[in-house]
C-alpha cells in the first residue's frame, strides 16, 4: 500500500467499516474489505505511535527528563 495520510487512512476505514455493516457484500468481497482495513488500522496505529514519540521528544527537559503537561486548547469551545 503506498504512503497514505493519517486522515485518508481514517477516512477509508469509516467507508469500509460501513460496507461491512451494511452487510451488501459478498463473503469474498468482505473478506478483502477486511483486509484492507486491518492494513489501514496498522497505519494508523503507526502514525500515531510516531505522533506520541515526537510529542515526548518535544516535552523533555535539557537532562531527557520527562515533563508532564496538561494539555489545553487555547480557544476551545465547549462541546
Amino acid at each position: 500500500m503506498k504512503e497514505i495520510r493519517f486522515e485518508s487512512a481514517v477516512k477509508r476505514l469509516e467507508e469500509i467499516v460501513n460496507k461491512l455493516e451494511a452487510g451488501n457484500l459478498s463473503l469474498d468481497d468482505s473478506i478483502k474489505l477486511f483486509e484492507e482495513g486491518v492494513k489501514l488500522y496498522q497505519i494508523c496505529l503507526k502514525r500515531l505511535d510516531e505522533a506520541e514519540k515526537k510529542v515526548e521528544i518535544l516535552l523533555k527537559d535539557k537532562n531527557g527528563n520527562k515533563i508532564l503537561k496538561s494539555f489545553q486548547m487555547e480557544n476551545a469551545e465547549e462541546v
